[in-house]
């Protein structure tokens, strides 16, 4: 089979991945091969752990919620529970953000769920 070498066009595919790769340390840099198999393992790496932040996420506004529910006398768990049953709609995100910065406001809204 007759040997295709590509000229500019590989050339600038090969600029491509370099692009992406750069600061990367050793052959995984300079080597196209090297740098093809890290730009890809990368690209990898970062469309999953798209999905695990916002697991994490979720994770650390439920840790701050159960920390100031705890504080105002109950927990995460009973407080999700009188929230749903006096209707008051508002996201862990919210409630996390309200715990970390306005306490007394989280105390006002824990207070309204009891």
């Amino acid at each position: 089979m007759a040997r295709v070498k590509g000229g500019p066009y590989g050339y600038r595919r090969h600029k491509k991945v370099f692009k992406y790769t750069k600061g990367q340390r050793g052959g995984r840099r300079y080597m196209f091969k090297r740098a093809n198999e890290a730009m890809l393992k990368s690209m990898w790496y970062s469309y999953r752990d798209r999905r695990v932040r916002k697991r994490d996420l979720r994770k650390l506004w439920i840790a701050r919620i159960n920390a100031a529910a705890r504080l105002n006398g109950t927990t995460y768990s009973r407080l999700m529970s009188a929230l749903k049953k006096a209707s008051i709609a508002i996201n862990r995100k919210m409630l996390a953000d309200l715990a970390v910065r306005d306490p007394n406001a989280f105390a006002a809204v824990v207070a309204q769920a009891k």
